[in-house]
């Protein structure tokens, strides 16, 4: 049987102000190279990773 490891999103870096809400601490960017300065900041100092969801926004997931 495989077991999944379910990671908890920690923070979002997005583009899109409409396009995310819920109980993660949010960071808006200005442009994309903003975006993957303060996610590459933000997962060395949460010791996360991020993943990019392809919509204008990364999570940081503590896996």
């Amino acid at each position: 049987m495989n077991e999944q490891s379910v990671g908890t999103i920690l923070a979002i870096v997005t583009l899109q102000m409409n396009m995310v809400g819920g109980g993660a601490p949010i960071f808006f960017a200005r442009d994309e190279e903003e975006q993957q300065k303060v996610a590459d900041y933000l997962s060395r100092i949460l010791d996360a990773t991020a993943h990019d969801l392809g919509n204008g926004s990364l999570i940081l997931v503590m896996h």
